[in-house]
C-alpha cells in the first residue's frame, strides 16, 4: 500500500498581506492549510507526513492567484478553491456551513450549529472553527458570538477584524 502523501506533492508558499504573512499549503490541487503566520508556525499544525513531504514554492498557481484576487477586493475569489482537511463529520459540516456564508456577512456559532446535523452542538461549532486549518478559505473569521461580539480567532482578533472590514469594504457595508 502506497502512502497517499508520498504520491501527492505537498507545497507551501507565503504571501505578504496587510496583516502579515499568509502561508498556504497545498496537497495536490487542494488547499490543505492556510494561516496568517510564518511557514514554521503553520507547519507545526500539519501531520508528520505532510511536514516530511512539504516543499517550499514561490507560487501555488490557481490557489495563490485566488488569494491575491481576494486581497485585491474580489472577495468571492476564495469560494471555488478546493480544500482538503481532515476532520470529524461534524467538523466537516461546520466547515461547509462556514463556506456557505457569503463574503461580507457573519453568522453566530448558534447559526453555524443549526446548519449541521447537530443543531444544539454550539460549542462543537466553535471548536470546529478553532481547528480549521484552511484560513481564510474556510472563513471561520465570519463566526461571532450570539451578542455580536468577536470570539477568538486562531490568528488573532486583529486579523479577524481586518478580514471582516476588508470584506465589508468590498461589499459596500460599513
Amino acid at each position: 500500500m502506497t502512502n497517499r502523501l508520498a504520491v501527492l506533492a505537498v507545497a507551501q508558499c507565503t504571501i505578504d498581506t496587510p496583516v502579515g504573512p499568509l502561508t498556504l499549503v497545498s496537497e495536490g490541487e487542494a488547499l490543505a492549510a492556510g494561516g496568517f503566520c510564518p511557514p514554521a508556525v503553520l507547519a507545526a499544525r500539519l501531520t508528520p507526513a505532510q511536514r516530511e513531504a512539504l516543499r517550499p514554492r514561490a507560487d501555488l498557481g490557481p490557489l495563490t492567484r485566488a488569494v491575491a484576487a481576494y486581497l485585491a477586493g474580489q472577495i468571492d475569489a476564495l469560494d471555488v478553491l478546493p480544500v482538503a482537511q481532515p476532520g470529524t463529520p461534524l467538523q466537516q459540516e461546520v466547515w461547509a456551513a462556514l463556506r456557505a456564508i457569503p463574503a461580507g456577512q457573519v453568522r453566530t456559532y448558534t447559526e453555524l450549529a443549526a446548519a449541521t446535523s447537530r443543531p444544539d452542538a454550539v460549542r462543537s461549532a466553535g471548536t470546529a472553527c478553532g481547528r480549521n486549518l484552511v484560513s481564510p478559505v474556510v472563513p471561520c473569521h465570519r463566526a461571532q458570538r450570539r451578542d455580536g461580539s468577536l470570539a477568538g480567532y486562531y490568528w488573532g482578533l486583529d486579523v479577524k477584524r481586518w478580514l471582516l472590514a476588508h470584506e465589508a469594504r468590498a461589499t459596500g457595508d460599513r
